[in-house]
């Protein structure tokens, strides 16, 4: 494998779902890159034909992409280049804890053939109410020493691996890792910016889903752009108290993984978290949703977010009334009522 510098080993992306092949098609542009899917035939349909049609129909993969299903060979991939390479978690927040479980073990020893670990889940484990970086943490264990961040902003996978332009932002403490992430993905239609705030970029991700429902709510009974405006803009200072609890800086919501994302995933046609919200809006209840094999992590999450935002008293009346129309049986049209009867205040 070439290795002209420290930055250009081998990059592995565990997980072939639409947006981790969108990832390792990027990032075949600028290092040898192997893609891992747990499906074994999904893993073959990309090594053989270059395409993965369950997830991205009609796209064409890069012809150099590798893949496989055996997680052990892998992170064997990540660490075999003259220079150390890099790990992308492109599993959903459900699969991190596992996931990272897993790599723990299979990295066991040659923590030193990693440059680092980066994941691209967004929200906040139900059962615990952690952001990833938390649950990356304990399940890796204090004992693998290598740099992690995460990689977020606004981005629809099918874009991206159309060639599409996107700028998304990695966040770490690690200003290495950073810079190895910008080396393996920036470039051409994408940009990559840094930010040393992991919880701030983190909350962001996890919160607009959660707007981007109520968002589709109101364009489901109707209520108009007007609405629509007033929730992205108040559901942004929402997103932001919530942050700062948790100790993130306010500016990093003003940004890409902040506001840029609420745009995004409260106006954009692909968001399934918009999609959500408006078939709510017009009638269906979640579980008949879900039942029908829509998901959104938004609604995963919003309990648990709420749950923490009252341990930290911090108010989320937008929260608040997405887990009563989702988990509560209030109406939505309910639930608006008593958005617009509280008392005003100040912006």
């Amino acid at each position: 494998m070439p290795a002209t510098n420290a930055h250009n080993g081998p990059v592995a992306v565990l997980g072939a779902g639409a947006w981790g092949t969108a990832l390792a098609n990027i990032a075949c542009d600028h290092r040898d890159t192997l893609l891992w899917a747990r499906n074994k035939e999904v893993a073959s349909e990309i090594q053989a034909k270059h395409t993965n049609r369950g997830y991205l129909p009609d796209v064409a993969l890069h012809a150099s992409m590798q893949a496989t299903s055996g997680l052990s060979a892998a992170l064997d991939y990540a660490c075999a280049g003259t220079s150390p390479g890099l790990l992308i978690l492109a599993v959903p927040l459900a699969g991190l804890r596992s996931l990272c479980e897993l790599v723990s073990e299979g990295l066991a020893h040659r923590t030193d053939r990693i440059s680092g670990i980066i994941w691209t889940c967004k929200g906040l484990e139900a059962s615990s109410g952690k952001l990833p970086s938390q649950i990356a943490q304990e399940a890796l264990g204090a004992d693998l020493n290598i740099p992690s961040g995460v990689l977020s902003g606004p981005s629809f996978a099918r874009e991206v691996a159309q060639g599409l332009p996107v700028a998304l932002t990695v966040a770490s403490q690690s200003a290495a890792l950073r810079s190895s992430c910008i080396n393996a993905l920036h470039g051409g239609a994408v940009r990559v910016y840094t930010s040393d705030d992991v919880v701030g970029v983190e909350v962001g991700g996890a919160l607009k889903n959660i707007m981007a429902i109520a968002c589709g709510i109101s364009d489901g009974l109707g209520l108009g752009t007007n609405a629509r405006a007033a929730l992205i803009t108040r559901g942004l200072a929402e997103m932001t108290r919530f942050g700062e609890a948790l100790g993130a800086r306010p500016a990093t919501f003003y940004g890409l993984t902040g506001l840029g994302d609420l745009v995004l995933t409260a106006t954009g046609e692909l968001s399934r978290n918009r999609l959500v919200g408006l078939e709510i809006g017009r009638g269906r209840s979640l579980s008949d949703i879900l039942a029908g094999g829509l998901t959104a992590e938004g609604a995963r999450c919003a309990q648990a977010v709420l749950l923490r935002a009252q341990s930290l008293k911090v108010d989320m009346p937008i929260t608040r009334a997405v887990c009563e129309v989702l988990f509560q049986g209030i109406s939505p049209i309910g639930a608006v009522t008593r958005l617009l009867a509280r008392e005003a205040t100040t912006e």
